[in-house]
């Protein structure tokens, strides 16, 4: 017998996983450390995890572990189409996690000579997506300070361009894109019959985001496909659970695409009650945005850092003046108990930048504490 790696696709052999945050467990070995020792400002998720009314409503629900989840997620789908309003469960598609959705959409509309453009840096498993459906990506590099030139991403509009994959606020650099440009693309690909897939995972995170949003406008728009998650404001992050929102048509081509049961019932059962839980979202949101404004203020003390102004519930940092690369930085914080992101492997960036989320009131004073200690101990 042929050894596997000969059997295997082509573009499989040589594929390269996305990194990502979140490596607490690799870290935990690196460091010599136990889990509960780590704060992970890696990941950014809710720093209050998921509210009581969803570990409840888990308990409650156990029994269920034993039959078949709804495959179509019926009842979610109907829950989430009311807390929009404008709504039907025709126009959501459930994922299991948002990235499943990511690569489902790249996978259902990419065809032979097709052409994905990707912004640089942005998250990597848009590319992933893309190559793993066997179709080319294109990167449009951001603009000055990291911003979204949207005449430039409508230049790159190809004949051969198929799907725009855009995030909005964008990760790792936690900026927005201002609507009318936002706007402005959508409808220059409608003419032009371009998809744009809108990732909208932490828009969730800053002030008035339902005004910012672009849900309501996927009648108006059905090239638009907007993406959303239970992982990072519910904190569901285990449960993985993610949804998209789109015109009847596309999710009607993703659910015909999709794999069956492929969100667990447990996962269901917890995104309604994360939906309903009002209070938790209230208290978190105050939370973030309380943290935020002192994490900016201590980290702009630090000499050598050039900190980009947060839209979301993250930090983007360029660290090319404080003596370290963000790998060294990574690994002298983490003998600290501390996590943080390493951005060189995002397209666009070189080893000069780092990534780190906003976490709660004692958490961050570490952070701060660590980073004093590392900055002041060059290697």
């Amino acid at each position: 017998m042929k050894s596997a790696s000969k059997m295997a696709s082509l573009r499989f052999r040589n594929f390269k996983p996305c990194v990502h945050g979140a490596d607490v467990f690799e870290a935990k070995a690196k460091a010599g450390l136990i889990s509960n020792e780590i704060s992970d400002f890696s990941s950014s998720v809710n720093p209050l995890g998921a509210s009581v009314k969803v570990l409840e409503a888990i308990k409650e629900n156990l029994g269920l572990i034993s039959r078949y989840p709804d495959s179509n997620s019926t009842i979610l789908r109907e829950t989430i189409a009311r807390h929009y309003g404008s709504l039907s469960k025709e126009n959501i598609i459930i994922g299991n996690g948002s990235t499943e959705l990511i690569y489902l959409f790249a996978e259902a509309f990419l065809q032979r000579g097709n052409i994905a453009l990707v912004g640089a840096p942005s998250f990597g498993e848009y590319e992933k997506a893309v190559l793993r459906a066997g179709k080319k990506v294109k990167y449009v590099r951001l603009g000055k300070d990291f911003l979204l030139d949207s005449d430039l991403v409508i230049s790159n509009m190809g004949e051969k361009v198929k799907i725009i994959f855009l995030c909005n606020p964008n990760n790792p650099t936690s900026l927005l894109t201002k609507t009318e440009d936002l706007l402005k693309i959508v409808e220059n690909a409608f003419e032009k019959d371009v998809l744009v897939f809108l990732d909208e995972d932490f828009l969730e995170f800053v002030d008035e985001s339902s005004k910012l949003s672009l849900i309501n406008r996927v009648e108006e728009f059905p090239n638009l496909f907007v993406l959303r998650s239970f992982t990072k404001l519910h904190g569901l992050t285990g449960l993985r659970v993610g949804y998209g929102v789109a015109s009847k048509e596309i999710v009607e081509i993703l659910v015909k695409a999709k794999i069956p049961w492929n969100l667990n019932c447990l996962g269901q059962i917890a995104a309604m009650a994360a939906l309903s839980d009002e209070e938790h979202l209230r208290k978190s949101l105050a939370l973030v945005k309380e943290e935020k404004s002192f994490l900016m203020r201590e980290l702009e003390k630090f000499e050598g850092f050039k900190v980009y102004p947060p839209d979301a519930n993250f930090f983007f940092i360029d660290i090319h003046n404080c003596g370290f690369s963000a790998a060294q930085l990574k690994e002298k914080l983490l003998t600290y108990g501390v996590l943080i992101r390493d951005c060189s492997s995002f397209a666009g960036l070189d080893k000069y930048y780092i990534r780190i989320a906003v976490k709660t009131r004692s958490e961050n004073e570490k952070l701060i504490g660590a980073l004093k200690k590392s900055l002041q101990t060059k290697a």
